[in-house]
């Protein structure tokens, strides 16, 4: 495995975050041609990421380098989707998305420093709380709309987020410990775990529905981009950096999301939701220019 800077590693962490931002908008477009159901968006996205990167690592032999290491993270990756769908349909996409990227690096940088005994340094927390702090701006006019309309169960939404931000942070925690294997392998044996996790779930909605070319092009970038190559990248980053950095830059999702919502799909920013798209992106570059190896 060839060895990456901190500096470098920090970028890794921005792509993939800029990567899993366009992810959302592709899996919304998917629900609205009605052929696919959440937990079928999610077995199709792990299956065609791990053929990406067995296409792209064509060498390597997954018996002779797959382990027990993979199960935690392929359980936490089916976790924290499947969750977060459910949040969502619980709560609606503001509240689900607010608990669950503010949840993620807490939860992450409590399991970092308990089981892992990384340390916080100040500015890992100060940028930590802005970044937070810009999250909440960015999300809080959404998300007070949303709980002004009537929801399924908008303390069950919270609950499932909460899950999901468990597993998220779990497959952090899990792949920075084991930070000597490669990450390529991490990522295939995850996405396989997964999807083995998923498949009886999403045999119930149809695994195999009728396809058109734009809903195949969809999937196919889902599991090209905002799958196999922003979890490469950020099993990479998780090589060199602390897991509560990689946590932290990683909620440049949210920024990359809402500018994705402005420029494609006609959604319009409060000066409220500017601001806090300003400020979280500034704590994450910040975060990422000064970034120290772990």
């Amino acid at each position: 495995m060839t060895h990456v800077s901190a500096r470098r590693g920090a970028f890794y962490a921005s792509m993939a975050a800029t990567a899993w931002g366009t992810g959302g908008a592709a899996g919304s477009l998917l629900f609205q041609t009605g052929q696919f159901g959440p937990v079928g968006v999610s077995l199709w996205r792990h299956l065609l990421g791990a053929a990406f990167l067995l296409l792209i690592v064509r060498r390597l032999v997954l018996a002779d380098h797959l382990d027990w290491r993979v199960l935690p993270v392929g359980a936490g990756m089916a976790v924290y989707q499947t969750a977060y769908f459910a949040a969502i349909a619980h709560s609606g996409v503001a509240v689900a998305t607010v608990v669950t990227m503010g949840a993620t690096p807490v939860l992450t940088a409590v399991g970092s420093r308990l089981f892992l005994r990384e340390r916080l340094t100040r500015g890992a927390l100060l940028a930590l709380a802005a970044a937070l702090a810009g999250l909440v701006l960015l999300t809080v006019e959404p998300a007070l709309a949303t709980s002004a309309t009537p929801a399924a169960s908008p303390v069950l939404g919270v609950a499932f987020a909460l899950a999901s931000a468990t597993g998220y942070a779990g497959v952090t925690l899990v792949s920075r410990r084991h930070k000597d294997r490669d990450p390529r392998t991490t990522a295939i044996g995850g996405f396989a775990v997964a999807a083995v996790c998923l498949a009886p779930f999403a045999l119930a909605d149809g695994v195999v529905p009728e396809l058109s070319w734009p809903s195949l092009a969809l999937l196919v970038y889902l599991g090209a981009v905002p799958t196999a190559l922003a979890y490469g990248l950020y099993f990479v980053a998780l090589t060199v950096l602390r897991a509560t950095t990689v946590a932290i830059i990683s909620l440049g999702e949210a920024v990359g999301a809402a500018l994705l919502g402005v420029a494609l799909l006609g959604e319009r920013l409060t000066p409220l939701a500017w601001t806090g798209c300003a400020l979280l992106l500034a704590a994450v570059t910040v975060l990422a220019v000064r970034a120290d190896a772990g």
